[in-house]
């Protein structure tokens, strides 16, 4: 049986002396796309940088592959596999498109890939391949969006890690980003989305967590959890 993709057990984090993370499990299977819902503050934000290392966990466990990587800088944590599209997009908007996706490519290993990487990224997202050297501040906030997402798939993850990324965005522009992120999930890779758009992700989500007061609150396919009498009132106002 192979190891899970990315796997956290009993998670505590948090900033001083306020406690975000209380004992966060969560798994993702290999080629699996999982959601995490909750309402802000929630520590989902706070979830991802601890895996990514930018904050320091004060107890549990976080493997990738089966591997440990508790501790390791962030850059080494991009490296190993994981590897996010943050929320806000965060781009270089003096460059160009075709430099921003080329800030990905930035390990070793994607260097080494990142001509037919690249390729797969304009394949999923012709809008970029036609506009690759406007820079990024002449492109929609949809259109943004789609070079953060290129960005990441540039590092080659093996898990990737979605934080908020229809956010702002027109509706059209949403159902776009979901289309692609369905495309995306047929690659070789398991795929973390963390989403306000609670019914969107859900209905793709093969597994779903949702995330209380830095506690996994309930759990369960995605179509499980959209027929949850809670999740439904507190979160789609059924």
């Amino acid at each position: 049986m192979s190891s899970p993709a990315l796997e956290i057990k009993d998670l505590h984090a948090g900033y001083g002396d306020a406690k975000i993370l209380r004992g966060v499990t969560l798994s993702l299977p290999p080629r699996s796309l999982v959601a995490l819902v909750g309402a802000n503050g929630a520590g989902k934000t706070t979830l991802l940088r601890t895996i990514s290392g930018l904050l320091k966990k004060s107890g549990g466990a976080i493997a990738l592959g089966g591997e440990t990587i508790d501790g390791l800088p962030p850059h080494r944590v991009v490296e190993a596999g994981f590897v996010q599209s943050p929320e806000g997009k965060q781009l270089f908007h003096g460059m160009s498109i075709l430099e921003n996706l080329m800030v990905g490519a930035h390990t070793e290993r994607a260097r080494a890939r990142r001509k037919e990487t690249l390729e797969e990224v304009f394949e999923l997202f012709p809008i970029l391949a036609e506009r690759q050297h406007k820079p990024a501040s002449a492109l929609s906030g949809g259109q943004q969006q789609m070079v953060a997402v290129g960005r990441a798939l540039m590092a080659l993850p093996r898990v990737l890690a979605l934080d908020e990324p229809s956010l702002g965005l027109a509706p059209i522009m949403v159902d776009r980003l979901f289309e692609a992120i369905s495309k995306i999930r047929e690659r070789d890779l398991a795929i973390l989305v963390i989403e306000q758009n609670v019914f969107q992700v859900l209905e793709m989500a093969d597994y779903g967590y949702v995330l209380e007061n830095g506690k996994v609150s309930m759990q369960g396919s995605g179509q499980e959890l959209l027929a949850n009498d809670h999740l439904r009132e507190t979160y789609l106002g059924l």
